[in-house]
């Protein structure tokens, strides 16, 4: 795996790895999904696990405009200065996903 991007790897490795940081936090894999809902308008009870991390951010059918208010530092970056759009896309799910984590209510992490 060494060298390997995250966009190329399959959603079937990364969407566990979501689900696990939110439970080990004791959240909830609804929670996630709700998140992922959200942000893309992708149901994860339909959704093609075997498909590439990255076509699944960038193929969104509902990546939702109000993204553009997730800001702040994630993997020492500024989430609002990522120039690509699916490293954005990437990073603000990541981002999302930490707020959840770290205890903040779902509403607020929805930007509600």
């Amino acid at each position: 795996m060494a060298g390997m991007n995250a966009m190329d790897m399959k959603l079937s490795k990364i969407y566990p790895l979501l689900v696990a940081k939110a439970i080990r936090k004791g959240r909830s894999r609804q929670e996630v999904d709700r998140i992922i809902f959200w942000l893309t308008g992708w149901d994860m009870t339909q959704i093609n696990l075997d498909m590439r991390y990255g076509d699944f951010l960038q193929n969104a059918p509902a990546y939702n405009p109000a993204a553009e208010s997730i800001k702040g530092i994630i993997c020492g970056t500024r989430v609002e200065e990522i120039q690509d759009p699916v490293t954005r896309r990437m990073r603000q799910l990541d981002k999302l996903i930490d707020e959840l984590a770290k205890g903040k209510p779902l509403e607020k992490v929805l930007r509600y």
